[in-house]
C-alpha cells in the first residue's frame, strides 16, 4: 500500500495510538502525548500559510498568546468551552485586522514583520497587564489533563485534516500559484489577496485555541512566556525538519523532536539546543524535503 491510502491508513493508526494514551494510567506519558499533540495542531495551522504560500512567518506566537490571554481574563464571566471559542475567535479576528497590512510584504521583509508584530503585541499585552497591576494571572479549577489531552488531539486531527483537504483542493491550488509566482498567478485570475487573508485568518484560528489550553494545563499565565518567540522558531523548526508542504511532515518532524527533547533536555539542555541547530542546518542544506521526503522514497523503493 503506497500513496495516498498508506498515509491515511498511518495517520489514523497513530490516531488511534495517541487516542489510547490516557489508558496507560501514566500521567507523565499523557503529559507527553499532550504535548506531542499541541506541536502537531500548531505546525499543521502554520502550514497553512506559510508551507503552502511561501510566506514564512516567525509570528505564529502571537496567535498563541492572544488565545492564552483572553482565555484567562474570560474564565471570570464564562465557561471553559465558550472561553476557548472566544480564544479562538480573537485570534481569527486578530489576524483578519492586520493580513491586509502585513500580506502586502513578501519574502525576507515579511518574515522580520510578522516577528516584530508578535513582539509589539506581547509589549502591549505586558504594558496592559502592569497598567492593571496584574504581573501573572492563576487559573483554579481546571479541567483534568486527561479531558484537555482529548480537546488538544481533536484540534490536532482537525487542523491535519485541514491541511490534507487544502493539498487536494482547488484553494491548495490556489495558493501554490501564489507561492510558484504571485505576479503571474495574479494575471490568470487567481484571487491572490483573498486567499492568502483566507488562509492567514485559518491558519490563527487553531493556534489561539491551542494556548487556551495550554494555559489550562499550566494554571498559570504570564504574558513574556504566553509570548515567547521560541514557540514561533519551534514550529519552523519542526516544519523544516519534517518536510515543508507535506501533511505528514508536522507528525513525523514533532514526534522525532519530542522524542530528542526527552531524551536530551533533562540532562544536557544546552547539548539539546546546539544538536538542534545543527540538525536545521544539516535539514536544510542535504535533506531539504524532510524526514517526509526520506520516508517517501523509502516507500517508493
Amino acid at each position: 500500500m503506497t500513496g495516498k491510502p498508506f498515509l491515511i491508513a498511518a495517520f489514523a493508526v497513530v490516531a488511534g495510538l495517541l487516542a489510547l494514551v490516557p489508558q496507560l494510567g501514566s500521567e507523565y506519558w499523557l503529559g507527553v502525548a499532550f504535548i506531542v499533540a499541541m506541536w502537531i495542531a500548531l505546525i499543521q495551522s502554520w502550514s497553512l500559510l506559510s508551507a503552502t504560500t511561501g510566506y514564512i512567518s516567525l509570528g505564529h506566537a502571537v496567535f498563541y498568546g492572544i488565545g492564552a490571554y483572553v482565555l484567562v481574563v474570560s474564565l471570570d464571566w464564562m465557561s471553559v468551552p465558550y472561553a476557548l471559542a472566544l480564544s479562538g475567535a480573537a485570534a481569527g479576528l486578530l489576524a483578519l485586522v492586520v493580513g491586509l497590512p502585513v500580506l502586502r510584504v513578501k519574502g525576507p521583509y515579511f518574515v522580520i514583520l510578522t516577528f516584530g508584530f508578535a513582539e509589539l503585541v506581547k509589549n502591549l499585552v505586558m504594558l496592559l497587564e502592569t497598567r492593571l497591576g496584574q504581573f501573572s494571572r492563576m487559573i483554579f479549577d481546571a479541567p483534568s489533563l486527561e479531558a484537555l489531552y482529548y480537546a488538544m488531539l481533536a484540534l490536532a486531527v482537525i487542523a491535519t485534516a485541514l491541511a490534507a483537504w487544502t493539498a487536494q483542493s482547488r484553494f491548495g491550488r490556489g495558493l501554490a500559484a501564489i507561492r510558484e509566482n504571485e505576479v503571474a498567478a495574479e494575471a490568470i485570475g487567481v484571487p491572490v489577496t483573498r486567499l492568502k487573508l483566507f488562509a492567514f485568518v485559518a491558519s490563527a484560528i487553531i493556534p489561539g485555541i491551542v494556548g487556551g489550553l495550554l494555559v489550562l494545563r499550566t494554571s498559570y499565565f504570564a504574558a513574556d512566556q504566553a509570548f515567547d518567540p521560541a514557540v514561533s522558531f519551534t514550529i519552523v523548526t519542526t516544519a523544516i525538519v519534517g518536510g515543508l508542504g507535506r501533511v505528514s511532515g508536522p507528525l513525523l518532524g514533532t514526534l522525532f523532536l519530542v522524542i530528542l527533547s526527552e531524551l536530551l533536555w533533562a540532562r544536557f539542555p544546552q547539548a539539546y539546543m546546539m544538536i538542534l541547530g545543527a540538525l536545521l542546518i544539516v535539514f536544510i542544506l542535504f535533506v531539504p524535503q524532510g524526514l517526509a521526503g526520506l520516508v517517501g522514497r523509502g516507500l517508493k523503493r
